[in-house]
This record gives C-alpha cells, structure tokens and sequence, in this order.
C-alpha cells in the first residue's frame, strides 16, 4: 500500500498487516509506526483529510525517523496548557513500556487538536502495542479517529470500511484490484514468506491482472476447474458481472507443493454499480482448513453451551425449589403467629404455636446460611484455620447434637471407630464439624423411623511420619439415590427430583459446601448409594498430629485379665476387643445379653472369671441394665462394669446404678476413654459425677447502652433484656453512641451491645472512636457485637476493632444470656 514503507522485516508482515485492518476498521484520520525501545518514528505518519493523504513530517517540518519525542513534544504543544499533562502522561515511553508489562496492549487518550491543516478536531488517540519478534523491541502503532458524525465519514474512509468488511472474513490472501487500468494490491497474506517463496513469481509480480492471476491459473489449478475460473477472474468479466451483483463467490481444487486443497474465492464491488465502478476486492480462503477450524469452534461452542444449559437448569431447578423450601417455613410462620394471636388468652395453644415458630424459624435461617455459605466459598472468603483439637471431641459433640433428632425419628444411632490411636490433630473443628454434621443430617432426614444410621471413624496405617490418615464412614439405610444422579450430587443447586417430590426439604447445597471445605482441607469425599437401599458417604483427610505421634502400652495391672464385651453391632465389638487386646486384656465378646449371661456364668464355673465388662445400653434380646443386673448375681463382687452407648443415658443412671453399672461412657469409645475407664477405682470414679449446676447470674440492675438503628431489633433485644433484670438505654446510631459516652459518668454503664451496619456511623467506627475516649472507664468499657454480620471474618473484623465478643443475628437468647455471663462475671 502507497503509506506502508519497506522497513518491516517479513516476520512482521502479518502482525502490522493486523494493525492495519484494526485502525482502517476504526475510521482511522491518522496512523504511524514508531519505536518504543529506541524512541524513533518508523517510516511515514500519515493523515487522512477528506480522503487525501498528507506527510506529518512535510506539514509540521520534521525529518523522517526523527525521535519520537520531538513529535510528541511538538503535537503537546499544540493544546491547551490544561490538556497537555495529561497528553504528556499517556505518550511517555515509560508509560508505554509499563502498560506493556501489565498486558495493556491497546490504550486510549482523547484530547482537541489540531490537524495538519490547522482545523480543530476532537482527537481519540489509539495505541496498539507488540513485541518485534525479529529485534525484541516493543513496537507502537498509532492511530487518531476524529470523533465527528459518521455521516462526515469522507468517501475514501468508505472505501476502506468495505475493504475492512471483506478482511474480516476467514481468508488467508485479500487484493485490492483497479477495474479501469488492471492493477492490483495484496492487502493480506497470512503467511508472507511462504507466499513469496511458492507463489511470489506470479501474484507479487508489477504485471496486470489477468496477466499475474492467469500464470498462477495455469500453474495450481486444476484442469478441469481453470478454465471456469479464468472466465470469471478477468479484468472484464469481473467489470460487468460486479455491475449487476455485489460479490461473488466459487470453489476450485487446486495443488501447491504436492498438497491438494479446496479454495474458496471472494469477489466483493467496491462503491455503488452506477458508473462509477472502478475498485474490487478479491479472498481466497482454504475450505478443509476453514471447516476443520469452524468444527472445532463449534464443538467448543457446544461444550460451552451444554454446560451453560445445565448450569441455567440446575438453577432454575434450585430457585424453584428453594422458593418451596423458603414459603414451606414463612408460611408456617406467618400462620402460626396468627393462629397465636387468635389463641392468644391459650397458654398452652399459644405456647406450641410458638415451639412451632421457633422450629421454623430455625429451618429458614439453616436455608438462607446454606446459600450464603456457597457464595462464600464460590468467591474464595471462606479460608481453613487449623487449630489442635481432640477427636473424641468432635464425635462426641456431633452426638449431642444430632440425638434429639435420632429419638424423635426413631433411628437406630451406631457410633464406632476402628483403629483409631491418634486423638489429638490439627485440622478446622468448625468446618470438619459443619461436613459430618451435614452427613448425618442428610442420613436422618432421608431414612425413615426405624431405620438405621451410623457414623465409623477409621484410621489408617499408611500416613507419613508427624500425620495421621482417617476415614470417616456416615451410612443410611435410607431411600438412596439413582445413578444418574449419584454423578452430580455434589454439584451447586442440584436435588433429585424424587427428593422435590416427597416433601423433604433443603438447599440442595449442602454436599457442594462439604465437598468445598473437603478440598479445601486437602481430603477426598465419595458416595456409594442404591435405591431404596441407602447411602454410604465416605470422607478420607490426612492431618497433622498435634504432638507427638502416640503408642499405646501394655497397662501392668490389667496384663492378662479377662473382659467382656456385649454389643448387638459386631463391628463394635470388634474394635473394643482390639484396644482391649493393645492395653494387655484378654478380651471375648458376643452380640447378645443372654449369651453374655451364659459366658459371665461359665467362666466363674471354670475359675476363669472376667476382671471387666462392657455393654452396650439397647441390645435387641436384653437390654443393658437387665443384662448388668443378672451378671451382677453371678460375680456378686464389685468389678468394673461399663454401660456404652450412643444415647443419653440420665434417664436410666440411676436404675443402671443400682443394678451394679459402675460407670457410664459415649459411643464413639476411643482408646483414652477406656484406658481411664478401666484404670481408675470405679467405687470413686468421678467423671460422670453429676456437674455442679452453674450458678444462675443476676442480672439485676446491670446496666446496657443498645446501640441499633433498627426499630424492630431494638424492641426485641430492650424486651429481652429488661425481662433479664437489665436497665436499657438505646442508641440509635454509633455517633450517638460515641457522643453519650463521651459525656457519661463512670459506672453510668457496665456494657454497649453494639449494631454493626448503621448509616452514619457504624459500629466498628464507633467502637474505634469510644476506645480512643480519655476516659478511662469509657474507653475500657466491654463492647459486644450483635450484628448478622454472622461470618468468621466478620467476627475477626470486630476484635480487631476492640470489641470484646460477637453475638449473631437472628439473637438465640441462651447464648446471649452466656455471653453476657462470661463477659459481666
């Protein structure tokens, strides 16, 4: 092209060729080249005026490739004082280099100008950034649109824009040919050196048309299609065939160094068929790559719009769903609440209407955590704290927590371990417990009363030295889940339809939440599952041990003694007869309490008495306390007697006592446990000696400043806490807030429960601000959040703040009545 001087190298032909097309499809006014590395104008800058082109360098006196600053500093000149800091900022070489690094590779800057005619126009300066591949050197090619209405778009800007319509196209070479006198242009070429080296002779040749474009016809065509070809492709034909017809398109075969190809050529009229035709444009593109290249983009394409779809389906499933789920609660809410109202005078309607609402209530709030709780973790807020943490702890509160569902389901409830020696790891308690916690939930709510559900934790001898490898086992014998969706239950927003239709409810997000945290603590989580058969989840972690790895000995005084053990799951009898064996017992065991009456009764009669006994509470043939109280008869003596169960026991203690049970211990037993069982005096044993009642605060006369903007919040908690013994003041913003401590009188207060989101100032402002009181009494006074700024972070933000606790919204009165305990105490 007439603007494009010699001074590329081939390989970068393509690249600036690309450029090109990029600034004539924006209606360029000007464009240049220059050298960002070595601060120097490339070749020619040229501006476009009314389809003219005019040297920059001649219109503004400048030698060709002269620096590239002495332009930039010449064109700053020439603006306003206020434009031209800015103009200087963005055309630095060092902005330039750095926009680079960053991968800002096309930048933007408009300013007023002049042009090279001295007309003012509104510039957008355009810079397009690349490395020269042969040099190193970054590389800038600029281009300026005048922002003025497209209908001023000059003719030969027209021109270019039809041109540019056809180089978007998928063509590998574009020429630009002159119908009045046969010339023609190459305008683009995908590979420029092959194109000199196999077809240069003829189309990079200065002949005409028909001349060039026939030599090469009769070189790679074939036959049977050159001649159809050459008829069209004439300097003639095209003139007259382009007259009636806008563009026109045809295949050949053609063979270039021993490859054959089907090309595809392009005929496009330049301007309108009314005498004035004088300019074509002319595309060949290789048809087997082109479809090869469309099927790949399309198999790309459907892949993407597969999993669009079923993403776009698993969430509208889940909205409707969660729409179910969500009324199911409100509307048991808003109509138990009226009910209550019309009841009113009814305590004890009016007291399980409410037992209702609070049940209800409850199931909202684990619904709405569960969808936070996913967004959390999609946006990469949730984090792993790792602390130490005793395992027997968290089975053990697991079991406290889900016991009330399993009695009021009428489950059976298994809880063992098996192999379990390492009891003290690090990991995330909350999280670890949150997943189990989820699994056993699930296990409940999917098995129908009378059914069973058990959780085994299972350590294994594979784990590198300072860790320990567990496996944690929840089964059901619940409905199950297909196959199909087995493969996607721990996808976002997905419930099997089977589980919609029969009324239970749920999220659907809490697997994908446990599988979440899972990977997140570097563990795996799977699921075996058959219909109307049950589930088995199954959650494997490797984690670090809290000190040093632990061996357990033989106990001196229990070598060689016999014990008992009675379990109706054979599983747990196993595993209490192998820890058994490891502290020096000889342990027996059966699954039946008659059958552990027999053997009691047996060894007495060869002399081979049993030193301890362990049974379990609910064995199917006899239970426990009957069991204990029959062997009781036969061995007479006081010996070590130990009720094990994964239920609460308080209500049988004292009959289990008086039978002989001289003590009582948890499912899951770990090896501690025992060793403490059957080596302290059962006769003073006192860990489950009943715990001192905790002695009932008085909150009488204790005084609270409630700073909350909310009406609604401040009227519950001031009721709440008046009926406490509390006297209340309220705040109803943190400068508020601020402004009456600031004045208040020592001992005025004894506690602030501080809102966090309030609209002037908030609460973490506020707390800041009384810290920093020279009051000693106010700037030390305990400050407690009760926000629903519910998360860990939020938590963290508040101590970092200087407050002293954090209590979640929605308010569970217990555990503020705890809080305030601990803190006032």
């Amino acid at each position: 092209m007439s603007m494009i001087e010699n001074v590329f190298s081939p390989e970068m032909f393509h690249i600036r060729e690309k450029m090109l097309i990029t600034a004539l499809s924006s209606c360029a006014g000007a464009y240049y080249d220059f050298n960002v590395t070595k601060n120097l104008i490339v070749g020619t800058p040229i501006q476009v005026i009314d389809g003219k082109e005019y040297s920059i360098h001649e219109q503004i006196g400048m030698p060709p490739h002269c620096p590239y600053t002495d332009i930039i500093d010449y064109w700053g000149n020439q603006l306003a004082p206020e434009d031209q800091p800015a103009f200087f900022a963005f055309f630095d070489l060092e902005h330039l280099k750095k926009c680079y690094e960053q991968g800002e590779h096309h930048i933007i800057h408009t300013y007023w100008t002049k042009d090279v005619l001295g007309n003012p126009m509104l510039a957008e300066q355009n810079i397009l950034l690349y490395e020269d591949i042969t040099t190193g050197d970054l590389m800038g090619m600029a281009y300026v649109k005048d922002l003025k209405p497209i209908e001023e778009i000059a003719s030969k800007e027209k021109e270019h824009m039809s041109i540019i319509s056809a180089l978007s196209k998928d063509y590998y070479s574009v020429y630009h040919i002159n119908l009045d006198n046969g010339s023609f242009e190459l305008i683009r070429m995908d590979n420029y050196i092959d194109y000199v080296n196999n077809v240069g002779n003829e189309l990079a040749s200065r002949d005409t048309f028909d001349v060039s474009f026939g030599a090469y016809i009769d070189k790679v065509i074939v036959p049977e299609d050159s001649e159809r070809v050459k008829a069209i492709l004439n300097i003639n034909s095209m003139r007259k065939l382009l007259k009636d017809n806008s563009e026109l398109t045809d295949t050949f075969n053609a063979v270039e160094e021993g490859k054959s190809h089907t090309y595809q050529y392009r005929l496009l009229r330049l301007g309108e068929a009314d005498g004035n035709l004088n300019d074509a444009v002319l595309a060949f593109r290789i048809i087997d790559d082109a479809v090869s290249r469309d099927k790949e983009q399309q198999a790309i394409l459907a892949d993407a719009l597969n999993a669009a779809e079923h993403a776009n389906r698993a969430k509208t499933t889940f909205l409707n769903n969660m729409s179910h789920d969500i009324r199911t609660p409100m509307n048991a809410i808003i109509g138990f609440t009226a009910l209550a109202a019309s009841h009113i005078d009814d305590k004890e309607i009016v007291r399980d209407y409410l037992s209702k609402i609070q049940t209800s209530s409850s199931h909202l709030l684990s619904l709405i955590n569960d969808v936070l709780d996913m967004s959390r973790i999609e946006s990469g807020k949730v984090k792993i704290d790792e602390q130490a943490v005793h395992l027997p702890d968290i089975l053990h509160d697991l079991r406290t927590i889900i016991l009330s569902d399993m009695n009021s389901k009428q489950l059976e409830f298994l809880m063992d371990t098996v192999d379990v020696i390492n009891e003290d790891i690090i990991c995330d308690k909350l999280r670890l417990t949150q997943v189990l916690l989820n699994l056993i939930s699930n296990a409940i709510k999917f098995t129908k009363p009378g059914g069973l559900v058990s959780v085994r934790v299972v350590q294994k001898n594979n784990a590198p030295a300072g860790y320990a490898n567990y496996e944690f086992h929840v089964k059901d014998s619940g409905i199950g889940m297909s196959n199909e969706f087995v493969e996607h239950v721990f996808e976002p927003f997905e419930r099997e339809n089977t589980v919609t239709v029969s009324g239970i409810q749920g999220s659907g997000l809490g697997l994908a939440i446990s599988k979440n945290i899972i990977d997140m603590m570097g563990g795996t989580i799977s699921v075996k599952s058959e219909k109307d058969k049950g589930s088995e989840f199954t959650v494997c972690l490797q984690l670090k041990l809290s000190g040093s790895e632990v061996k357990y000995d033989v106990i001196p005084e229990l070598k060689g003694l016999r014990a008992l053990v009675a379990d109706d799951d054979a599983n747990s009898c196993m595993s209490i007869s192998s820890m058994l064996e490891t502290i020096g017992m000889r342990p027996e065991w059966t699954t039946s309490g008659k059958e552990a009456v027999i053997r009691t009764q047996y060894a007495v009669d060869r002399g081979d008495e049993f030193s301890a006994f362990i049974i379990d509470w609910l064995m199917p043939d006899m239970n426990g306390v009957e069991t204990v109280r029959r062997i009781k008869r036969i061995i007479g003596e006081n010996k070590p007697i130990i009720i094990l169960t994964a239920y609460d026991w308080s209500e049988i203690e004292e009959e289990a006592r008086e039978a002989g049970v001289t003590a009582f211990c948890s499912k899951p037993l770990f090896m501690s446990e025992l060793r403490d069982l059957l080596t302290k005096p059962f006769r003073t044993d006192t860990t489950n000696a009943p715990k001192p009642e905790a002695r009932e605060v008085d909150f009488t006369g204790k005084k609270i400043l409630l700073v909350e903007d909310n009406e609604l919040n401040q009227e519950i908690a001031v009721e709440i806490l008046r009926e406490a013994g509390f006297i209340m003041e309220v705040a109803n913003d943190g400068e508020v807030a601020v402004d009456i401590m600031s004045k208040a009188v020592p001992g005025q207060y004894d506690l602030i429960l501080m809102d966090i989101q309030m609209p002037i100032m908030n609460g973490y402002e506020a707390t800041r601000a009384i810290r920093q009181l020279p009051d000693p009494a106010a700037s030390s006074i305990p400050i407690i959040a009760m926000t629903a700024n519910a998360f860990d972070e939020d938590k963290q933000e508040a101590m970092e703040a200087g407050m002293n606790g954090h209590i979640s919204k929605p308010i569970e009165v217990s555990k503020l009545m705890e809080t305030l305990a601990a803190i006032l105490n």
